[in-house]
């Protein structure tokens, strides 16, 4: 059986092996050159930039959204969507906050040894993304709801809960314990920086050297090849959504020890921005294409803008603009990148 090659197709174009690996690797790394670029122009003409101390501040902003990102990625490759990674943060900051403030709406436990409470309220935030991410699961792989509606709805929910919670008050006042995770540095790095290097790195292997992380793009890609293959094409797609919900639980742990507390509008907008480092990053929005490397290389693109918009003090609907360009830009740059594989790969 003769084997089918670029010259079979019409309007492709021939290319040898070394030629397609090297139009293969700039395809799929084009943002972290755009990143490149834009970082030096912003060392070159922003006064203050370019200094060690920005850098890991970029990374250390980038933390929740580029968690929320992670989960959100996943999702997308497997070929669904969450739009309710924003308010399962936010409501998994406020029971984390609520659980151990001394406040007037806080619950004050104080687990002895007092180091408990760090391992204490992450297993109940995790625990709660988890509940979120079955129920979504359950809404779109078992009732088989498009899950565009049934996360919106989950979305809206989750939002009313986090206000009803403590009747729309803020809760602060966390022990010192809980907070030292966000204000601890390693190296003279942030430990959420490290935190987000180290997400991104567990979750680019799980991704590309598992079964599963192949099995995720597989099903994202065409469900029905996978599920003649035997995968169990739904139960790779519910785990996309528990995964995606437990990873914005632990952003907002994490934001909670942040701000040591939590607000009834905690994390607001973090969606659109999640939203816009996936897209920056390569994550095709029809699913099974995409890498966490660009995608994290998206959320410090975003992080690097909102900083230099901050250095020169422009108003910060400046930041919202932007984002809004490079959003577009990117649509603009996937459909040229799927032009080129099509053409020549």
């Amino acid at each position: 059986m003769a084997v089918a090659d670029n010259r079979d197709v019409p309007g492709r174009q021939s290319m040898t092996g070394f030629s397609r690996t090297i139009v293969e690797s700039i395809l799929d790394n084009v943002v972290w050159l755009i990143l490149f670029v834009i970082v030096t122009a912003f060392c070159l003409f922003i006064p203050g930039y370019a200094q060690v101390g920005i850098f890991f501040n970029i990374i250390e902003q980038a933390t929740f959204v580029g968690i929320l990102s992670v989960g959100l990625s996943i999702a997308i490759i497997a070929g669904q969507i969450d739009l309710s990674i924003e308010s399962t943060m936010a409501l998994a900051a406020m029971l984390t906050a609520t659980l151990v403030s001394t406040g007037e709406l806080g619950w004050g436990w104080a687990p002895t040894p007092i180091w408990l409470v760090i391992p204490g309220t992450l297993a109940v935030a995790l625990t709660l993304g988890a509940l979120v991410g079955l129920v979504n699961a359950f809404l779109v792989v078992k009732l088989k709801i498009n899950a565009f509606i049934a996360t919106l709805a989950t979305y809206i929910f989750l939002r009313g809960a986090v206000v009803a919670f403590n009747g729309g008050g803020a809760v602060f006042g966390l022990p010192q314990s809980l907070r030292s995770i966000a204000v601890t540095r390693l190296g003279g790095i942030p430990m959420l920086a490290w935190l987000t290097i180290a997400i991104f790195l567990v979750f680019s292997f799980i991704l590309t050297k598992t079964p599963f992380g192949r099995y995720l793009y597989l099903v994202g890609g065409n469900p029905v090849a996978p599920f003649r293959a035997g995968i169990a094409v739904k139960r790779i797609a519910a785990w996309s959504f528990v995964l995606s919900s437990v990873l914005a639980a632990f952003a907002g742990w994490l934001l909670a020890a942040r701000t040591s507390g939590a607000t009834p509008n905690l994390g607001l907008g973090m969606l659109f921005e999640a939203f816009a480092a996936v897209v920056i990053g390569g994550v095709s929005l029809k699913g099974g294409v995409g890498r966490l490397s660009g995608v994290f290389a998206g959320v410090l693109l975003l992080s690097a803008i909102r900083t230099a918009i901050n250095l020169l003090s422009m108003p910060p609907q400046y930041t919202q603009m932007i984002q809004g360009a490079l959003v577009l830009s990117a649509m603009l740059l996937d459909a040229l990148k799927t032009d080129v594989r099509a053409r020549y790969l």
